[in-house]
C-alpha cells in the first residue's frame, strides 16, 4: 500500500489499515471520511488494481463529507469465498450496508454479493464501471483452474495485452503507467488468485439484485469491453441509471476522474438525509 502522505497524497484524517477475518484472511483498506457514516462507498479495484488507485475518488469525495472505502482483496480462489469473506470484513467493521463502487473485476465481484445477500440485503446501490455480468466473455473458463501454476510474468502479460494500443490522449496513457506500477507492485499468487476469479465460469442473477439502485458506467472509446458485453449489461438492468463517458479507456476513475465523481455523487444523492446516506448528515442549525 502506498503510506498516507505519500505520492497520492490522502487527506488527513484516512487510515490505512489492514483487517484480519475468520480464516486468517487479511483486507487491506483505506478508509477517509467521518466515521459516523455507516453506508459507506466501497471502492473494489480491477484485476490489476490496489487500494490506492482510487485516490481520484478518495481526496475529492471525503472532502464533500462521504465516507469512502477502497480496498485490497486477499487470496481468493471461489467468488462465494470472496463474498462470504467480504461479508464479515464489513460485520467486523460495524458496517450493516454499502454503496460499492465497482471497476471491471470489482463491478462483477460487487454484483455477485449483491446476489449473494438479497435474502438479507448489504448492498444499498452499485455503480458498476466498464464491467460485466458473465466471466465467459474472457474464453479462459477451461484454462481458469491452472492459473495458480502459471509464472507470473505470463500472468501479466494474458493482463496487459488487453490495455488499448492505439493512439490515446495523455491522460489516459496515464492511468495506464499507473495501474501498470500497481500490477507489477503484485506477487504470483494475488495476480493468478485474481484472474482465477475473473475468468472461472460464474455469472450474474440479475432478478436477485433488481432492488439494488445501479448506475452503469461506460466509455464509447476503446476498452477491454466490447459492445455486446456493454449491451448485455443494459439488458440485465434496464432501470439502471446510463452514465457515458465520452473517452476514457480501461480506467476512466483515473484518466476521467473529475467526470466519474460528478456522477457518483449524482448516484450518491438521492440517499442523502436517509438511512442509506453515504454522507455525514448535517446536525440541526448547519446549513
Amino acid at each position: 500500500m502506498v503510506p498516507l502522505g505519500g505520492c497520492c497524497g490522502f487527506p488527513e484524517g484516512c487510515r490505512s489499515s489492514a483487517r484480519k477475518t475468520r480464516g486468517d484472511k487479511v483486507w487491506k483498506l483505506y478508509d477517509a471520511g467521518p466515521r459516523s457514516v455507516r453506508c459507506p462507498l466501497i471502492c473494489l479495484p480491477p484485476v490489476s488494481g490496489t487500494a490506492d488507485i482510487y485516490y481520484k475518488q478518495i481526496l475529492p469525495l471525503t472532502a464533500k463529507g462521504y465516507r469512502v472505502i477502497a480496498v485490497d482483496y486477499p487470496t481468493f480462489w471461489s467468488v462465494g469465498k470472496w463474498c462470504e469473506s467480504f461479508r464479515r470484513l464489513l460485520d467486523r467493521m460495524e458496517i450493516d450496508h454499502v454503496h460499492i463502487f465497482g471497476a471491471s473485476l470489482g463491478g462483477f465481484l460487487a454484483q455477485k454479493f449483491a446476489e449473494l445477500t438479497s435474502q438479507c440485503p448489504r448492498v444499498a446501490s452499485m455503480i458498476l464501471c466498464n464491467t460485466f455480468t458473465d466471466t465467459k466473455i474472457f474464453n479462459f473458463t477451461d484454462t481458469a483452474p491452472l492459473f495458480w501454476m502459471l509464472p507470473s510474468t505470463l500472468l501479466k502479460k494474458m493482463i496487459i495485452s488487453r490495455f488499448p494500443r492505439k493512439m490515446m490522449d495523455a491522460d489516459i496513457a496515464d492511468s495506464i503507467d499507473f495501474m501498470v506500477e500497481r500490477l507489477e507492485s503484485m506477487s504470483q499468487s494475488e495476480l493468478s488468485a485474481r484472474l482465477t476469479l475473473n475468468c472461472s465460469q460464474s455469472y450474474v442473477e440479475p432478478q436477485r439484485v433488481q432492488n439494488v439502485k445501479v448506475t452503469i458506467l461506460d466509455v464509447f472509446d476503446e476498452s477491454a469491453l466490447s459492445q455486446s458485453v456493454k449491451e448485455d449489461m443494459y439488458k440485465c438492468y434496464p432501470e439502471a441509471r446510463l452514465a457515458h463517458l465520452k473517452k476514457g479507456g480501461n480506467f476512466p476513475f483515473l484518466s476521467r476522474a473529475d467526470e466519474v465523481n460528478i456522477y457518483v455523487q449524482i448516484h450518491l444523492r438521492e440517499f442523502e438525509g436517509m438511512p442509506y446516506s453515504a454522507m455525514e448528515s448535517l446536525k440541526s442549525g448547519d446549513t
